[in-house]
């Protein structure tokens, strides 16, 4: 966290968020290639529930893509880094990402899912199919939309990251 705090994160973030500090999986298991043909990897049950997922919604002819799934703290600090260089505020970034130690990614149970014929990682992808199917049956899997409009941890609202929860996910 030293390292993100130097970056300019600020030292209450998970505080004022809402948001806990999260370990990396001791495993990963593939889960397939993302969409740029990238080998992707998830917590092995959270796998399992995804390849199940994947299936059923396939099965009512909806194509589930991956957009990223695991992603480390260190990565997640790059992502930080490079926006930072680009000019980028922390509270700007902070709004469309959550600070290192703090994404769901690092769980190795989050992902981000498009489908084809929509933009990665846009707002539009509310209006498919996949998001649609998502809404209906993600819950069946264990999988709930993360960041909601308006959520309580003040992230944009991202209708691509939906999350594996072992229990029941609590309302955000």
């Amino acid at each position: 966290m030293a390292l993100a705090h130097s970056l300019g994160v600020p030292r209450d973030y998970g505080r004022v968020r809402g948001l806990r500090r999260v370990r990396e999986p001791a495993q990963l298991a593939t889960i397939g290639r993302d969409t740029q043909g990238r080998e992707q990897y998830l917590a092995p049950r959270a796998a399992r529930a995804w390849a199940r997922m994947r299936e059923a919604a396939m099965h009512d002819s909806v194509e589930l893509e991956i957009v990223s799934a695991f992603r480390g703290i260190e990565y997640q600090l790059g992502i930080v880094r490079r926006k930072l260089e680009r000019g980028q505020s922390m509270d700007e970034i902070l709004r469309v990402s959550a600070a290192p130690g703090y994404s769901e990614h690092h769980t190795g149970r989050a992902l981000d899912i498009t489908t084809p014929g929509y933009t990665a990682l846009e707002e539009e992808f509310e209006r498919s199919p996949a998001f649609a199917w998502l809404r209906k049956n993600a819950k069946l899997y264990k999988f709930s939309l993360s960041y909601p409009r308006g959520n309580r941890h003040g992230i944009a609202y991202e209708p691509w990251h939906w999350c594996w929860h072992e229990k029941s996910p609590r309302p955000r």
